[in-house]
């Protein structure tokens, strides 16, 4: 499939749980980013996750002088607390009627861990699609990619391709009564396409495994090309044998920058830097990238 390009993009890294060094931001466990992207003198502005805490998102923005006002549309990645709590919040402080919030039809689902306790991690009551509807969203629910504005789209529910990588955590639902292993299923990423036959892959904790994810945006766009990874890695957890399987397969594609952080950890995100040398970033609130 032969796909359109933007002109520009620039990426703001509202939250996230580390902040820029002396900076004023307020750090939380999560992620948000703001998109600007550009194209035939068309601008969109696209919400990626809202974090866990609208508060601190909104004391970012106002320091960054972003007026919540100019959000044109909200993906959201995964299911999670640390990415979707405050989403209704965050729309009505958006203020607008029919906004898209774009996800994977299982959104909704519940999402739990039994260690060290029972505990819902997925979007909480306060978030419920009737919320979310009420304060103007209007849900775009696929597990197909999804094109936001001619360059940029959504990869839809990513193929698993890898044998070393996995969701990261012990993950579980409810399907006819029976309690099985949640595989992340609805975990999707954002793929920018640039003029210059190029990629950016923006990802929220990349439980699909951030090496299937990256693939299958070659496979989709057919560009080799990616000048940057930006998100979460989720390998906080992970043995060194999946983090250095990892690393080695994300040096075999052609990238330009890897900037990752919140649910990364720091011996994935040091085994980076080992691989990657100055084309690697730690992730933090504050940073802005210009593509």
């Amino acid at each position: 499939m032969e796909f359109e390009y933007l002109d520009r993009m620039s990426l703001t890294v509202l939250a996230e749980d580390s902040v820029l060094y002396e900076s004023p931001y307020w750090g939380q466990h999560g992620v948000s980013f703001l998109i600007e992207a550009y194209r035939n003198n068309i601008k969109k502005n696209v919400l990626v996750d809202v974090g866990q805490n609208h508060e601190a998102l909104l004391h970012n923005m106002q320091l960054l002088g972003i007026n919540p006002v100019i959000i044109d549309s909200i993906v959201i990645t995964h299911c999670h607390y640390d990415h979707t709590l405050g989403i209704a919040a965050m729309l009505k402080a958006i203020g607008k009627q029919d906004l898209p919030v774009i996800a994977h039809p299982g959104l909704f689902r519940l999402n739990f861990i039994d260690k060290p306790y029972l505990r819902h991690v997925g979007v909480m009551q306060a978030d419920s699609r009737e919320r979310i509807e009420a304060n103007g969203g209007t849900l775009y629910l696929t597990d197909h990619p999804l094109q936001i504005m001619p360059g940029l789209i959504t990869t839809g529910e990513v193929k698993r391709q890898t044998d070393f990588e996995e969701v990261g955590i012990a993950l579980k639902t409810i399907v006819e009564g029976k309690i099985v292993e949640d595989d992340m299923k609805d975990d999707i990423s954002l793929i920018a396409i640039f003029k210059g036959r190029e990629i950016a892959i923006v990802t929220g904790c990349s439980h699909a495994g951030i090496v299937n994810i990256v693939k299958q945006s070659i496979e989709m766009t057919g560009l080799r090309k990616i000048k940057a990874i930006i998100g979460g890695l989720h390998l906080v957890e992970a043995t060194m044998d999946r983090i250095k399987k990892t690393a080695a397969a994300l040096s075999e594609f052609d990238i330009d920058l890897v900037s990752a952080g919140h649910c990364t950890g720091f011996n994935a995100q040091a085994e980076l830097h080992n691989i990657f040398k100055d084309k690697f970033l730690p992730l933090q609130t504050g940073m802005k990238f210009e593509f």
